[in-house]
């Protein structure tokens, strides 16, 4: 299948691309940044997708929605504007199977910086206008929302001992997830799933699920 995939050049975009690629797809990521993935089945297109006028790409079955930024002071711009043109662009035609955000766990607890938390949950609540839309091709749109994840993004927090237990205290797991393991519910969600649509998954290790009894 061709797979569209944006923010690819690294952490949780640049895992869903390889997982595609190892499952024999052919991929296709944009990114402002340049390439880091070097195969044969892959292409790659620097562009900024809310800046930027993005390329004719016909018949795309899979599109995933990764690329974002953090406290840019531009995040509803690029998290929420720049997902809905690429989406519009890409995604509402006959060809299409399969529609996925990775959006985040602050979309449903708001608890992180307020324009990224808006962006979003904002995404959320496209994707699911997305799946209405989308139904009449068969085709599913769904969202990923992680809470923290092992990338370089958040290597300010991994690499100090001190807030990596603080934030690890904060899920029952004491873990986090890898960008690898993003990876293959991106995998599940749009080629094996057919049937679950218009639905967010919250992988935080049970993070926001998380309460101490007080007796």
């Amino acid at each position: 299948m061709k797979v569209l995939i944006t923010g690819t050049s690294r952490g949780i975009g640049e895992a869903i691309a390889l997982k595609f690629l190892s499952c024999g797809h052919e991929v296709i990521g944009i990114d402002r940044c340049g390439a880091s993935i070097n195969d044969e089945r892959y292409t790659h297109i620097q562009a900024d997708i809310f800046y930027d006028e993005l390329p004719c790409i016909e018949d795309v079955d899979i599109l995933i929605n990764n690329a974002g930024v953090q406290e840019s002071g531009n995040d509803i711009d690029i998290n929420l504007k720049g997902t809905i043109k690429v989406t519009e662009k890409y995604a509402i035609q006959e060809a299409i199977k399969s529609v996925l955000f990775i959006a985040s766990s602050s979309a449903s607890t708001g608890a992180e910086f307020p324009e990224y938390s808006a962006s979003k949950g904002g995404m959320v609540a496209y994707m699911k206008n997305v799946a209405l839309r989308i139904s009449k091709y068969g085709a599913v749109s769904n969202s990923l929302s992680p809470g923290g994840v092992i990338t370089e993004l958040n290597n300010h927090i991994i690499n100090d001992p001190f807030l990596w237990e603080q934030v690890l205290n904060e899920t029952m797991l004491l873990k986090w997830a890898t960008a690898e393991e993003i990876a293959e519910w991106a995998y599940f969600v749009t080629v094996i799933n057919k049937s679950m649509t218009a639905q967010d998954i919250l992988i935080d290790n049970g993070e926001a699920a998380k309460s101490n009894f007080i007796w």
